[in-house]
């Protein structure tokens, strides 16, 4: 059974560069490509993918009897987990009970037969209009909260797009793109500066992809630098990559442009350049001197090993069920700002060149990624006698009433990146 999509009336105010059309345009189409099929106009999809309608009127004709429409009120902003969320409750409708100035909720959005949709879409232009009372009502309330991919626990966006609002809104999608536990430097650093240029990329058609591109530039840069013993020249390299590493994303998510090659490149250039960095900056140093009985090529292995490993085990985590290594407990998220991933490390390497020592600098991330990788092999053992005795493992993030429970102040710090989601 194929699903269709069909937009009730249209909001011109553009966010991040996008009206409504084309913002849900774009988010039907990573929908579709999330669930194997297509969002092209006119093709035949299959499964849970989805097709535009030509307009509103259009709506009954132009689908087939048995299909599911999705009807959609064009003056809303919505997160693509919000659409989803409909796409996974036929029948239903997706009501907003604080914007409407009649006795009854306003029409969001719904997933209805074919023969409904004409209703529906006469309920979104006539407010005054009853509902249906043989569908069931759903708030963005009852959809969950925890999303495992940006590792933060918010409820999905609804809300009203109006021009005054504009700010706001655009505040509320990038504060929704950035992830709740990552690092110190991305999670309490980076928000504000990386909102300001993700807005001069939008703006100016500054894709993603060309802000990747500009990292992995930057990163070729870092390792001649750190070879050739331009630590500084180096740090400043690798630091502006890794603010830009937070712009290609949040741009992505904000402008609905993430891609499968996207992803790729992107995650891609994150997961192999670190080790090469330390390493690089290790062969820079002349006269070294062992450590615990190690030289230098004994620490190089050292490096890869406990990087790889500590990959490895995040990799396995999941098996153990629906959350991360990093997702699981609040510790888990404490740990995550200080793990000796790429900015940390970066930390630890710019101190050791402010205090005149680059060696220290590469014996402490050695030592240091040596131990943060022991303790997630230590963290994957608990988290497998978990699962064998009480099931599958779950957020702390996904328990309910998580923001007023034990965890009330870690849920202020990692449910979301606070900072992302103010004006500056």
């Amino acid at each position: 059974m194929s699903i269709y999509a069909v937009v009730s009336q249209i909001s011109p105010t553009r966010l991040w560069g996008l009206d409504s059309a084309q913002r849900l345009a774009r988010q039907l189409a990573e929908i579709a490509r999330q669930t194997g099929g297509s969002s092209v106009p006119g093709s035949t999809i299959p499964g849970n993918a989805v097709q535009w309608l030509k307009n509103a009127a259009d709506a009954p004709a132009d689908a087939p009897p048995d299909s599911q429409i999705l009807v959609i009120n064009g003056h809303y902003l919505f997160e693509s987990r919000t659409l989803s969320g409909v796409l996974k409750r036929p029948d239903s409708l997706l009501v907003d009970k604080s914007a409407s100035n009649t006795n009854r909720p306003a029409v969001a959005a719904a997933l209805v037969n074919a023969q409904r949709a004409q209703d529906i879409i006469h309920c979104i232009e006539n407010p005054q209009a009853g509902l249906p009372g043989d569908l069931n009502q759903i708030e963005t309330s009852d959809m969950a909260a925890f999303d495992e991919n940006l590792r933060r626990s918010t409820t999905p966006l609804l809300e009203v797009i109006s021009a005054d609002r504009k700010l706001a809104l655009e505040g509320r999608l990038y504060g929704n793109a950035y992830r709740g536990i990552t690092d110190l430097v991305t999670k309490f650093v980076w928000p504000r500066p990386a909102k300001q240029v993700v807005h001069v990329c939008a703006n100016t058609g500054i894709t993603p992809n060309m802000v990747t591109s500009a990292g992995l530039l930057l990163v070729i840069a870092a390792c001649y630098l750190f070879l050739h013993q331009h630590y500084a020249l180096g740090l400043l390299a690798g630091w502006i990559m890794t603010f830009l590493d937070t712009v290609d994303g949040k741009l992505a998510r904000v402008t609905v442009k993430s891609s499968k090659f996207g992803h790729l490149f992107d995650h891609g250039i994150d997961l192999f350049h670190p080790p090469f960095w330390y390493i690089f900056w290790g062969m820079s140093l002349i006269n070294f001197q062992a450590v615990l009985g190690l030289d230098l090529q004994q620490m190089y292995w050292l490096i890869i090993i406990a990087y790889v490993l500590g990959r490895v085990v995040e990799g396995l985590f999941p098996l153990l069920g629906s959350c991360s290594i990093f997702t699981w407990r609040p510790y888990d998220a404490w740990f995550r700002l200080v793990t000796a991933r790429r900015n940390p490390c970066l930390i630890i390497l710019t101190l050791s060149v402010l205090a005149g020592r680059p060696d220290w600098g590469f014996i402490a991330v050695t030592f240091w990624s040596v131990v943060t990788t022991i303790m997630l092999i230590m963290r994957l053992g608990q988290a497998t006698l978990v699962r064998l005795q009480k099931g599958p493992l779950s957020s702390w993030l996904s328990a309910p009433d998580v923001a007023n429970g034990a965890n009330a102040k870690a849920y202020g710090i990692f449910g979301a990146t606070r900072g992302a989601y103010g004006r500056g």
